[in-house]
C-alpha cells in the first residue's frame, strides 16, 4: 500500500464528510509485522461528540424514510461488498490474520447480512392490529426506531460483526455511530467507505476510530446515544452495562465463552475430531464460539485424544495468505503472550500436555503458535478461563450425565455442541445445555446470519443479534388505542 493511500484512510467519517483525527495510529500485518496495513486517525471525546450530534440531527429524516429507501441503500451496500469480496478478504487476512479462504468467506457473509436486512426493512414495516377488551376500541402495536445507536465491535470478525450490527440498525430507521477495534481500522474504514456511497442522509452513519478508553467511553457516556451494542470482553461489557444503566440507555452485550463439545461413546469419532479441530482451532481459535472444552466419555477418551493429536500434527500454521495454511497467526503480540501464559499456567497446574502451545518461527516475522492440546480437570484454569487462541483441553467424563454436568459448570453460556448418534441424547442435550445455541454433530463455531445469535449467563446481555430477532433491540414497541 502506498503512503498516499495510507493517508487517505487516516480519516473519520462524520456527518457525511471524511475528517482528520486528533492523532494517528498504525495497524500491522500479524503474518509479517514489518508490513504496515494502514495508518488511521484516532478521534478524541470531542470528535466523538460531534459524530453523536450529527447522528442525532440525521435521525428524524432517516427514521421517517420509506422502507423502500432503506432497503435500496442496504441492498446497494450488500451488492458492493459481495462484488469486492476478494479484495476485502485480502485486506482482512492482512490486518487480522485469518487465512485467506476464511477472510473471503467472512466478507461474503457481511454482504449477505446487508442483503438480508434490506429485505427486513420491507418486512418490518407493518404493525399488528388487535381487538380491545373494551367495545368500540381498536388497538395497534407498532415498532419505532430508538434514535442514535452506538456500535462497538471487536477485532476477530472485523467485517461480519459490524455488518450484523450496522445493517439492522439502519434497516429499522436508526442512525449509527460505529467504532471498530483499533487492531482492525482498515477493515472498519473499508466498510465505512462502501456505506458512504449508499446515499444515506449526512450523519445517518458515522465512523469514529480510536481507543475504547476514550472513544468508546465517550459513546457510552453520551446522553445523545440512545442504545449501545457491544461485542468484546466480559470486563469491558460489564463496565458498559453499569455506565449505560446510570442514564437508562438500552444495552446489548455479546461477551465471552468457554464452550463445550461433548463426545459420547456412540459418536462417529472421525466426525467428532473434525468438529473439535474446526471449532477449537480454525480462525486461530479467536472466536467467542470456539469449543475450548472437549468433554469426552471415558469409553472413547483415549482413542479420541490419539486421533485429535494426529490431526493437530498435520495442521499447517503459517502466513494467512499462503496456500494451504490451516491456521494463521495470532492477532498481535499481546494476545500471543496471553496465549503462551495460559499454556504455561496449564503446565504449572498439572494439566497433561499432549501437543503444541509453542511460539513458532516462520519465513516472515509474525505472531505464530502451534495449536495446543491438554488433558485437564474441570478445576484447572485452562478449563475455566476464556483464552481466545488455539488452545483446548480434553476433560474425561464418566457418562453422558457427567459430561452434561461438566458442560454446564461454567459462568459462560454462549454455545455448546454434542457428537452422538443417539437422537434421544441429542434432544435431551438441546433442552438441558444452559446456553443460547446448541450444535449436534457440528462445530460450535459456525452460525447462520439469518437466525438469532447470543448466549446466556456471562456470555450475553439483552436481546439477541441477527435475523428477525434483531428488531427486539433496534426498535421500541408502541401500543396505540383508538376509539372508533
Amino acid at each position: 500500500m502506498k503512503r498516499s493511500e495510507l493517508q487517505q484512510k487516516a480519516r473519520q467519517y462524520i456527518n457525511g464528510r471524511w475528517e482528520s483525527g486528533v492523532t494517528t495510529g498504525l495497524s500491522e500485518n500479524p503474518s509479517d509485522t514489518r508490513e504496515v496495513v494502514a495508518e488511521y486517525a484516532r478521534a478524541d471525546r470531542s470528535q466523538t461528540e460531534v459524530a453523536v450530534r450529527a447522528a442525532a440531527d440525521a435521525f428524524p429524516h432517516w427514521s421517517q424514510s420509506t422502507p423502500q429507501r432503506r432497503a435500496d441503500a442496504l441492498d446497494q451496500i450488500g451488492s458492493e461488498i459481495l462484488a469486492r469480496r476478494e479484495e476485502l478478504g485480502l485486506l482482512l487476512a492482512r490486518e487480522e490474520g485469518k487465512t485467506l479462504p476464511e477472510a473471503v468467506g467472512e466478507a461474503a457473509r457481511a454482504g449477505h447480512i446487508f442483503k438480508f436486512f434490506a429485505g427486513e426493512a420491507l418486512r418490518a414495516s407493518g404493525g399488528e392490529t388487535l381487538a380491545s377488551v373494551r367495545p368500540g376500541v381498536q388497538v395497534d402495536v407498532t415498532r419505532e426506531p430508538l434514535g442514535v445507536v452506538g456500535l462497538i465491535t471487536p477485532w476477530n470478525f472485523p467485517l461480519a460483526i459490524p455488518a450484523w450490527k450496522i445493517a439492522p440498525a439502519l434497516a429499522h430507521g436508526n442512525s449509527v455511530v460505529f467504532k471498530p477495534a483499533e487492531l482492525v481500522p482498515a477493515c472498519g474504514w473499508a466498510l465505512a467507505e462502501i456505506i458512504s456511497r449508499a446515499a444515506l442522509p449526512a450523519g445517518t452513519f458515522n465512523l469514529v476510530m480510536g481507543s475504547g478508553r476514550e472513544v468508546g467511553q465517550a459513546m457510552v457516556d453520551s446522553a445523545g446515544v440512545d442504545a449501545i451494542s457491544f461485542t468484546g470482553s466480559v470486563a469491558t461489557g460489564e463496565q458498559i452495562l453499569h455506565a449505560a444503566a446510570r442514564r437508562r440507555a438500552k444495552v446489548q452485550l455479546e461477551m465471552g465463552g468457554k464452550n463445550p463439545l461433548l463426545v459420547l461413546a456412540d459418536a462417529d469419532l472421525d466426525r467428532a475430531v473434525d468438529c473439535a479441530v474446526q471449532g477449537a482451532y480454525f480462525s486461530t481459535g479467536q472466536r467467542c464460539t470456539a469449543s475450548s472444552r472437549l468433554i469426552v466419555e471415558d469409553a472413547v477418551h483415549d482413542a479420541f485424544v490419539a486421533r485429535l493429536r494426529q490431526r493437530l500434527t498435520a495442521l499447517k500454521v503459517g502466513h494467512a495468505l499462503e496456500r494451504g495454511t490451516d491456521i494463521g497467526p495470532v492477532v498481535d503480540r499481546a494476545q500471543l503472550a496471553q496465549n503462551l501464559a495460559a499454556v504455561g499456567a496449564a503446565r504449572e497446574e498439572g494439566a497433561e500436555h499432549v501437543w503444541g502451545g509453542e511460539a513458532l518461527q516462520r519465513a516472515t516475522v509474525g505472531h505464530y503458535m502451534s495449536p495446543a492440546l491438554f488433558l485437564a480437570r474441570p478445576e484447572h484454569r485452562i478449563a475455566r478461563d476464556e483464552i481466545f487462541g488455539p488452545v483446548a483441553c480434553v476433560l474425561r467424563a464418566d457418562d453422558y450425565d457427567h459430561a452434561l454436568q461438566i458442560a454446564n459448570d461454567t459462568p459462560f453460556g454462549l454455545c455448546a455442541g454434542i457428537c452422538t448418534t443417539s437422537l434421544a441424547r441429542a434432544m435431551h442435550f438441546k433442552r438441558h445445555a444452559k446456553v443460547g445455541m446448541t450444535m449436534v454433530n457440528l462445530p460450535t463455531a459456525g452460525v447462520d446470519y439469518h437466525v438469532p445469535f447470543g448466549g446466556r449467563k456471562a456470555s450475553s446481555y439483552g436481546p439477541r443479534e441477527q435475523g428477525r430477532h434483531a428488531a427486539e433491540f433496534y426498535t421500541s414497541v408502541k401500543t396505540g388505542y383508538v376509539l372508533s
